[in-house]
């Protein structure tokens, strides 16, 4: 299986305007978006390996699903089997206390976090979540 390694870092979001990522609250990135179970075994995983970075986390109302903050241009060559990445060009996405969208929440919130979540890090950690879960579903 061929994996593609992405040259993106967890370098702060980028405003959209001005290609800087100066100001938080302007900032724009963009969105992997995971089921809620992947999701939480990819944190875990996350907060559990040694340096390694962690964006903000969002959650939906309804617990179906988890967003990663990735630096603006992932989505271009993001390709995680039951993952999608979104571009948000800044439309709507907000990094300040509270969640961009109504019916969402932080399950870890701006200024808790690093500014975005190493797209390359990121997708070992949903990949060996997608293991353990894999694992733990056949032994049932």
């Amino acid at each position: 299986m061929e994996t593609r390694e992405s040259s993106q870092s967890n370098e702060p979001c980028t405003s959209p305007s001005s290609g800087e990522g100066d100001d938080p609250d302007t900032a724009a990135c963009d969105l992997v978006t995971v089921p809620f179970r992947q999701g939480l075994e990819a944190v875990d995983i996350l907060r559990r390996g040694a340096g390694e970075a962690m964006g903000p986390v969002l959650h939906d109302g309804g617990c179906a699903t988890l967003g990663f903050l990735v630096p603006a241009g992932t989505a271009a060559g993001w390709d995680v089997p039951g993952s999608i990445c979104t571009e948000t060009d800044g439309r709507g996405l907000r990094l300040n206390p509270e969640p961009p969208v109504a019916g969402s929440d932080w399950l870890l919130p701006p200024g808790e976090a690093d500014l975005a979540t190493d797209p390359v890090v990121l997708r070992r950690a949903l990949g060996e979540a997608a293991r353990m879960i894999e694992a733990a579903d056949g032994c049932q």
